[in-house]
């Protein structure tokens, strides 16, 4: 995040660039490389030098559409909030040590002081900055800044790409946690897309031990019951209406799918609704009401990152299998666009490249 100027200190003998490249959104569907001041540092922040970047699908959608909801993109804007770098610079409160430092960006800076932060629900926190969301600009550009404490240290046995891949993980995780996943537990998740892949293997590192996950394309239920789920079903010909799982975690946004997804939970189940969607959607409100399931959405996620990185550092969770496309910076309209390939899963830019 951009930041006013503060001291920083140079990660090697040489001093930092006064100027980075970028590749900014300067309006819906138009996307240019450009070169700017390279941020400024406040006291307790560190200056992150980019290695790699995962293509989410709310940057998809700033790109096709301009906006998500009451966010719109009336500025030039960078992209991107799934990130890992090296720690070039530090601010004048944080131990030089971390220079050098291999990290995972939480992405995202809550004020630390309101109700919701003191509850320690900080991602629920009213004035939050996060990266690509207008008006804070994200991370296809060369350097970042972010609070030291969001840049999480990775051991050397964690790629670059699966370090910034655990953003959407924290939002599997954050879903797991918000089902109420336990060992033996039976779990239903709508959508094999990334997120829906990662949430199986959230759950099977919870201890979920039936992981059914649904959806039209064939080939992603095949790649699905590969890495974490014990079952398949084709949303067009499978009902999951019965199957009495524990949870229903819903990864595709399709009403359809929300509303099938509940009746599959059993009485005191629980549903987490995921996935973007429509603003709108119709419940079977009698069927919760009779079996008292309780129902939640999930933004973005709270104090993830450890479990995340010792989860993949475990072999428990493995991101790298999800990456489909690599992709230069100059390159990432195209990222932003190779989800429209068929077998296509996750997109990731390089800034350095």
């Amino acid at each position: 995040m951009t930041t006013p100027t503060a001291q920083t200190v140079p990660a090697t003998d040489q001093a930092l660039p006064a100027t980075m490249r970028a590749n900014v959104l300067k309006s819906q569907g138009e996307m240019t490389m450009e070169t700017l001041p390279l941020p400024g540092l406040d006291a307790d922040q560190v200056l992150v030098q980019v290695a790699a970047v995962g293509v989410c699908g709310s940057d998809v959608h700033y790109y096709e559409h301009g906006r998500i909801g009451p966010y719109v993109v009336d500025h030039p804007l960078i992209l991107g909030h799934e990130l890992s770098g090296r720690i070039a610079a530090v601010g004048s409160a944080v131990d030089p040590a971390r220079i050098g430092r291999r990290v995972a960006v939480e992405p995202q800076r809550p004020c630390r002081t309101c109700k919701q932060c003191r509850a320690g629900r900080y991602n629920l926190c009213p004035d939050i900055e996060f990266y690509a969301t207008p008006p804070v600009d994200g991370a296809f550009a060369e350097y970042v800044t972010i609070q030291s404490d969001f840049a999480y240290d990775i051991p050397d046995s964690v790629s670059d790409e699966a370090a910034a891949l655990i953003e959407p993980l924290s939002v599997g995780l954050w879903a797991c946690e918000r089902a109420g996943i336990k060992p033996g537990s039976r779990v239903l998740i709508a959508g094999a897309g990334p997120i829906g892949i990662i949430a199986a293997q959230a759950a099977r590192a919870y201890g979920a031990t039936e992981i059914y996950i649904s959806d039209i394309a064939e080939d992603r239920l095949a790649f699905a019951l590969e890495h974490g789920a014990t079952h398949a079903l084709n949303a067009k010909t499978d009902n999951v209406e019965g199957l009495d799982v524990d949870a229903f975690i819903d990864a595709s946004g399709a009403p359809q799918a929300v509303r099938s997804g509940i009746k599959a939970v059993a009485p005191a189940g629980r549903v987490i609704l995921v996935g973007l969607g429509a603003d709108d959607v119709e419940l079977p409100v009698s069927f919760i009401q009779n079996r008292e399931i309780w129902l939640s959405g999930v933004f973005r996620y709270t104090n993830t990152w450890p479990l995340a990185i010792q989860l993949i550092a475990d072999g428990k969770v493995d991101l790298d299998i999800l990456v489909t496309g690599r992709f230069a910076l100059a390159e990432s309209e195209q990222a932003l666009t190779a989800g429209r390939q068929p077998g296509q899963l996750k997109a990731v830019v390089y800034p350095g490249r």
